[in-house]
């Protein structure tokens, strides 16, 4: 949902990064689909409100606050966990998924499965994470051959190398808006922006051991304290680690990742997709970015036959290719070995896993205590074999009652939008048939894939926790690279069924609604209609809309990147779009910390657009009769506020200004004010001139 959205998550990912809600999100290819259960008793006749009554508070006025109207007292009486940065609705669904998830993997332990099977695997991953006593005798053992070879480097060709042997296909510009990887390039294998008939590599810049380049270059005060900060953990992870001159050798690594900072492109640049189309031929790497021994580079990361790759970021490529040539190569060295030990450090010894907690945990994120061991095992088991859970997930917990119920939303909701383009008055009949053909050849997929990833490569050994992580790490990079040069799987799903989450994947025009985020209060099957399409529907419009957002309006109906608008067509759209980010540029997080409204764009027109083509479809899905009055509130009421209740949310300031600044989510507290942006809002709550949120109706920005 581009969650945000994954590509977006309407769920937010930032709110998803900050909250844990996402479990992970593998990509499946090959198996079976699982049967579905048999469907479950119809709805009772007399359906329930699906609204938190006790948490409205009608001392505010809707016109003046719309979330505190729709959350106030749910705020004031709730209390973030310790063990999180935040908490709200989807942590509320994730809890749901994450109960679900322990049951199944427990009954495995107790049922011996055979050996080789998904099952045998997904008990020793778990069982490795929970073994604290086996982790702490071997030490640094299990990392010690990656430090082994760390020190072996002893000239610029061997450092090229490393750096291409420790490649991951671990960032997702496109689908996740993930643009994140410790190491100093991440890899994404996807269809070719040009050429959407064959899969392509596109390295991004990394590098990085802080959340994004503003950590180290904003003049913010406690950004200023977040550095510092991670000096001393750089400092206290390499004294633990033995090493002499740690304070020295944590500056000189700082230093470096400063330079790396400097180099990188900015979130805004990084999600221009025209910035980004940047093919080149291996052969030329070396003359395009030098520095980096490139054929050794590629041969190290198995990309020498590769014809070309896009480089999405090329003057930061440039750059960072260059501090590899320019840098000591024993500060190269000293950096990769701090960065070797923090990225396993939650598989290390209770010493390391506490340092690495101390600074992400609670100086970055505010968290006061580290989840529960059995929690972390699991989300780190799902991450290595979330296919192989899906599969026993969804045949216990999704109903094929369920998955026919939101589909049916889903066409309604897409029917809707095909509609709203017909009413277009400044669209251009050219651009309308294109936005329509997009629409009607959308792919949906609805609470699981058709076929399941194959996991018999990956070795598993129960008293092995990082080294299962390391080979999970490994095979699914051996997974990407089988996909290139090969024709795209527009079925392939970018998500685990039991992610709380749902995506919009603009190559291969289509949509993913997992079956976790498919539950009350998203989604209820007993709840009136007014509530699921206020809150899923919306969910299920977001993502409609993000094909037809500031990025997804630059693919075709066939994922492939070309403008398919009238110049005038176009002129209009980024006029309105640079209303609506003006509008979020006006929201204040924090004191002195406003919401870019340029970064948070194309969530922010996805809001609108798929809140507007929801509440369409709710009204046609009444058949022309009139909504129950139900606990004295009507249809639209119940709707509108549904929609609120599913962004509301509470933040640590530390996990709310990491949002602000580095994803291209806004935080849940503003993403309800959408509703400003919608005319039947304001006849509904009869809001009025003169209050908070009220907008003139030319001021009301209509993209869709």
């Amino acid at each position: 949902m581009n969650t945000a959205s994954v590509r977006r998550t309407p769920l937010a990912l930032a709110l998803l990064c900050a909250i844990g809600v996402s479990l992970t999100a593998c990509k499946p290819s090959a198996g079976d689909a699982p049967k579905a259960e048999a469907a479950a008793p119809a709805p009772a006749a007399a359906p329930t409100v699906g609204i938190d009554l006790a948490g409205i508070d009608k001392s505010v006025q809707p016109g003046d606050d719309f979330y505190a109207y729709a959350n106030g007292n749910w705020q004031k009486t709730t209390e973030i966990p310790a063990d999180r940065a935040s908490t709200g609705v989807f942590y509320t669904v994730f809890q749901t998924a994450e109960k679900r998830l322990s049951d199944l993997v427990q009954g495995l332990q107790k049922n011996n499965p055979a050996a080789g099977s998904n099952e045998r695997k997904i008990a020793d991953y778990y069982a490795a994470y929970m073994d604290e006593a086996g982790i702490e005798s071997r030490g640094l053992a299990p990392l010690q051959p990656t430090l082994d070879a760390v020190a072996g480097i002893g000239d610029g060709k061997a450092l090229s190398a490393y750096l291409g042997g420790a490649l991951r296909a671990d960032v997702d510009p496109v689908n996740a808006t993930n643009y994140y990887t410790e190491n100093l390039l991440g890899l994404f294998v996807a269809a070719g922006l040009d050429s959407p008939d064959k899969n392509t590599g596109y390295l991004l810049q990394g590098g990085l051991g802080m959340p994004d380049r503003e950590y180290y270059l904003s003049a913010d005060k406690d950004m200023a304290k977040n550095r510092d900060a991670y000096k001393a953990y750089i400092a206290a992870l390499l004294k633990q680690a033995g090493d002499a001159d740690a304070d020295k050798k944590a500056q000189a690594v700082f230093d470096l990742e400063m330079k790396i900072a400097k180099a990188q492109a900015s979130v805004v640049d990084t999600q221009d997709i025209h910035k980004a189309n940047n093919p080149w031929p291996i052969a030329d790497f070396g003359k395009q970015a030098p520095g980096i021994d490139w054929p050794a580079f590629f041969d190290a990361a198995q990309l020498s036959g590769q014809p070309s790759l896009v480089t999405w970021q090329p003057d930061a490529i440039r750059k960072l290719s260059a501090l590899v040539a320019s840098e000591p190569l024993q500060t190269w060295k000293d950096y990769l070995r701090f960065h070797a030990i923090n990225h396993s450090a939650a598989l290390l010894p209770k010493a390391y896993a506490d340092l690495r907690f101390g600074f992400y945990g609670t100086q970055l994120s505010g968290t006061t205590q580290q989840r529960n061991r059995w929690k972390r095992a699991l989300a780190a088991t799902d991450g290595a074999l979330g296919d192989a859970i899906g599969q026993l997930y969804v045949k216990q917990y999704f109903p094929a009652s369920s998955k026919a119920q939101v589909e049916a939303m889903v066409n309604n909701i897409l029917a809707a939008f095909r509609d709203g383009v017909d009413k277009l008055e400044w669209m251009t009949p050219e651009t309308k048939k294109l936005a329509k053909q997009k629409a009607e050849t959308m792919l949906v997929g609805v609470g699981y894939p058709d076929s399941w990833r194959d996991y018999s490569s990956l070795e598993v050994k129960a008293d092995d926790a990082l080294g299962n992580a390391l080979r999970a790490g490994q095979a699914e990079y051996r997974h990407q690279l089988a996909k290139l040069g090969k024709a795209p799987d527009r079925k392939e799903w970018w998500m685990t069924p039991q992610t709380v989450n749902a995506v919009n994947l603009p190559l291969q025009n289509a949509m993913n609604f997992p079956a976790a985020i498919l539950e009350a209060p998203f989604f209820d099957p007993k709840a009136d209609a007014a509530a699921n399409y206020g809150a899923i529907g919306a969910v299920i419009g977001h993502e409609i809309s993000h094909g037809f957002d500031n990025l997804g309006a630059e693919f075709d109906a066939q994922g492939r990147l070309h403008n398919w608008w009238t110049p005038e067509d176009a002129a209009h759209f980024k006029a309105a779009a640079d209303r609506l980010a003006a509008q979020y540029d006006g929201y204040e997080a924090l004191p002195g910390l406003h919401i870019n409204g340029k970064q948070t764009l194309g969530e922010n027109i996805a809001d609108v657009s798929g809140l507007q083509a929801a509440y369409v479809a709710y009204h046609k899905s009444l058949g022309g009769k009139d909504a129950p009055v139900i606990d004295g509130l009507s249809g639209d009421e119940r709707f509108f506020l549904a929609f609120a209740q599913a962004w509301r949310s509470k933040m640590r300031d530390a996990a709310l200004r990491a949002q602000v600044v580095g994803n291209e989510h806004a935080p849940g507290q503003w993403r309800a004010l959408t509703v400003r942006n919608i005319d039947a809002w304001y006849d509904t709550f009869k809001v009025a001139e003169g209050q908070k949120l009220f907008l003139k109706p030319e001021d009301r920005v209509k993209i869709w």
